[in-house]
Formats: structure tokens, sequence, C-alpha cells
């Protein structure tokens, strides 16, 4: 049993390979984790000599940043409440977790297979401290690491060894410090306003956050999600002929597939922002929203499909005609990964009792007043 209280100071091992040469595994086993625990306590002893008033925790496990950054900070939350059960004392206060029969004690410290090919990865430590200890500590950890943070020879040797790999740089940051890089790295890359958001999320979860991309498009984080606006609401402001309203309408379709698939990847949830909930569904891969019912007495609805060179299908419109061939819009349904288009129109069929047939416009259609539509005409 703890007599004290303890406060968790997560940090990163960050490792950078050789480019192209990534690492053949993305975790160790406990005999490793064990071994390179000691090596790490070392280098953070040397470093800053305040961390044996601390405990320290490692997992023996590779991540990409996106999976370190994600909301309640899952993996470091893991290791955290794993080191909490050892007994103070043991294994001269150095707690390390690696694989058994291989897998990690426990899902949240297994890394995916989906992000393993970042140029970046990180081995997640945390160092319990006693709470009248922990703020100095912390200090120290922030000025120390990012001024000569660089892991020890042995550490680095180790490491290059153990994972048969070339490493161009090994150093132990702090978590603000991967948060001061990511952020960096986004804005880099234009995509500032989705660190707002994830920062957000990250750090001060029940505050709302509101910023407009790079192209205008209008995003909003609200008790753990992001709420984007409908690409179609954020054409019926833009201005200027259909050609330019189309081409802009693709860019702002391809902002938001780099949206989803970023937030997605930091397991932060994306969603329509409509005038009503009901109006909007979020599925895996899609965003739908309804503009309409079903108009009785016109033909029977329609799948049409608008597409964008390089893009692909932008958007599913649902239309039906009336009199004269008008097109009447009923749904308008975002395919933001490529294998989301066969579920959405699946769902889309299933809706409105229709067969899936997916009328292939060969670009974006837009109506009289600019707005994404279907042909007035029917198509052969």
């Amino acid at each position: 049993m703890e007599t004290q209280t303890l406060l968790a100071l997560p940090i990163v091992l960050a490792l950078e390979p050789v480019a192209g040469e990534p690492p053949a595994r993305m975790t160790l086993n406990r005999d490793e984790a064990a071994e390179l625990a000691q090596l790490v306590a070392a280098d953070l002893h040397s470093l800053v000599p305040q961390v044996d008033t601390a405990r320290l925790a490692l997992a023996g496990a590779l991540f990409d940043q996106v999976e370190l950054l994600r909301p309640g900070f899952p993996v470091w939350a893991t290791l955290d409440e794993l080191a909490r059960r050892v007994p103070r004392g043991h294994l001269e206060n150095v707690v390390a977790f690696g694989t058994h029969d291989g897998h990690m004690p426990t899902q949240p410290l297994e890394p995916s297979p989906i992000h393993a090919d970042g140029p970046m990865r990180l081995l997640p430590l945390n160092l319990l401290a006693p709470a009248e200890l922990a703020e100095a500590l912390s200090d120290q950890l922030e000025i120390q690491l990012v001024g000569r943070g660089e892991a020890g020879p042995l550490t680095a040797d180790w490491l290059m060894r153990t994972l048969g790999i070339r490493l161009e740089h090994v150093r132990y940051l702090s978590r603000n410090d991967l948060l001061a890089l990511t952020c960096v790295q986004y804005e880099h890359v234009n995509l500032a306003a989705l660190w707002v958001l994830l920062e957000a999320a990250l750090l001060t979860p029940n505050r709302d956050e509101s910023v407009l991309s790079a192209r205008g498009l209008a995003l909003h984080y609200t008790q753990g999600s992001v709420l984007a606006q409908s690409p179609a609401q954020w054409l019926a402001a833009q201005t200027g002929d259909n050609a330019g309203r189309a081409h802009a309408f693709a860019g702002i379709v391809f902002e938001l597939r780099q949206y989803a698939a970023l937030l997605d990847a930091h397991q932060l949830p994306l969603q329509l922002q409509t005038s009503t909930p009901q109006a909007a569904e979020a599925e895996a891969g899609y965003l739908l929203e309804t503009l309409a019912a079903v108009e009785p007495d016109y033909d029977p609805p329609a799948l049409f499909a608008h597409e964008a060179a390089g893009l692909g299908v932008v958007a599913i419109t649902v239309a039906q005609r009336g009199d004269g061939g008008r097109a009447r819009a009923l749904a308008h349904g975002y395919p933001l990964q490529p294998q989301a288009l066969g579920p959405l129109l699946a769902r889309l069929a299933d809706r409105y009792g229709i067969a899936g047939e997916l009328h292939a416009l060969g670009r974006i259609v837009l109506d009289d007043h600019g707005q994404l539509g279907a042909p007035a005409t029917p198509l052969h």
C-alpha cells in the first residue's frame, strides 16, 4: 500500500531510426524491458539527479505520437495504473512492463501496426514522484530534457542491438515537448487549426473551441467530439462562377479528409454540425446529412456521385425529380475514406428503399443557385 501521494510525470524516449529502416518489432519482452529500464534510470539520474526520489515506470513498446496523444492519454494512464500496483521499493524502484507470450499486459500498451511506419518511435515512461517534490522535479525535467536530453551511449547501443536497427537520434522528451513538436509538425503542413482542436481535447477537454481551417471550413470541439461544418453548407456561402465553386468544393472535401484521418488516428470523433442533430450521421469513414424528406409525388430517389480529379467520389447526392425533371436534393454523403463508399451506398439504399445503383457524374454538379445538386434530366 502507498503511504504517500504520488504524481505521475509523463516522458518519452524518442527513437529516430535511419530513414527507410523501421524497427522489425514494436515491443520488448519482460526481460528486455527490465534491462532497458535500468539503462534509462541511469540516463535520467545523470540528467536530473532528483529522479531518485521518484519511481520510474517503463512500457517496453514503441508507439507513434498519434497513439500517445489521445484524449485522456490512455497509454500513460495505463502505465501509471500498472506501476501503482507494484509496491514501492521493489525492483530498486524501477518497474518495467514487457510482453509475455507475445502480448503486452494490457491492450492500451499494444502498439498498432497501422502506425508502424512513422519516422519516430516513442517509448512511454512515467516518473511517479511524491506530491511535495513533483513540481520541482517536473520543472527540472522540462529544463534539462529539452537542453541535453540525448540518451546515453549505452542506451542507444542497447536499442540498436536489440531492435536490429540504426538510429539517427535517441533522446528523452517531456510530454510537453512532444505536444510542442506535434504542434509544429501540424502547423508546417497547414493544419494549425486541427492542432488547436486536438490541444483542447487533450489539455482542456471540458472547454469548447472553435476554429476555421486553412480553406475556411468551420470546426468546433465540444464534449469530446469535433463538429465540422457541412461542405454543402460551406459551398452555399461561396461566390463566383460554378466552375470555381466546384473546384473550391473539391478542395474543401480534400481538407476534410485530411482532418478526418488525423482525428481518427488521435481517436477524436468527427461529426457533422447541422441545424438539428437528427439530420447528421457519422459512421466509420463517412459523414451523412439529411436535407429533406421524400416527396411522394416525385420520382423515386436516385444516387448521384460527384467526382473530382485525383479525389474520386467526393460526395453522393440523393435526389428525386419532380415536374420538368428538376432535381430535389434529399441528402448528401461524404466518403472520407475509399473503403467507406460501399457502406455509404448500402446505408442510403436501405434508408430510401432503392437499389444501390450509383450514377457517376464525372464532375461536381451544381444547380442554378450554385448548390450541390443533380442533373435536371435523366442520365442514360
